[in-house]
């Protein structure tokens, strides 16, 4: 079974490349995309059981990712919340451990553990 999967990315290229990517090498199946933080938020709330898992860049176009964590304080255990940022600095990522992130993962340097993530996720999905 595919992990259901919203993206929140503003950069157009980022985000499908992202997305194929994950489809490719992770069965990850894509359930929708944001660019904004209102847009995020609201979709994810209002379809709570629709997602397994979340992708959130910090600097969007509108708003920010960590407005999107702090918003999804009380999805399920099952569900997880991964930021995908060029900023994961340790204060950066202290910060989103602080707002219960599941993991945080460098543009730059850190897809291979983004991927590696998702197929243990998949893989230990019940």
């Amino acid at each position: 079974m595919k992990l259901r999967t919203y993206f929140v990315e503003d950069n157009p290229t980022i985000r499908e490349n992202l997305i194929a990517t994950l489809a490719e090498l992770a069965d990850v199946e894509a359930v929708g995309t944001a660019d904004t933080e209102l847009d995020a938020t609201h979709w994810l709330t209002q379809n709570a059981d629709a997602w397994d898992l979340v992708v959130v860049d910090l600097f969007l176009r509108q708003g920010s990712g960590l407005g999107v964590v702090n918003a999804l304080q009380a999805r399920s255990k099952n569900q997880k919340l991964l930021v995908l940022s060029n900023y994961a600095t340790p204060d950066v990522r202290e910060r989103c451990q602080r707002l219960n992130a599941d993991a945080i993962f460098d543009k730059s340097n850190e897809i291979d553990g983004l991927v590696d993530f998702c197929i243990d996720l998949n893989t230990n999905k019940v």
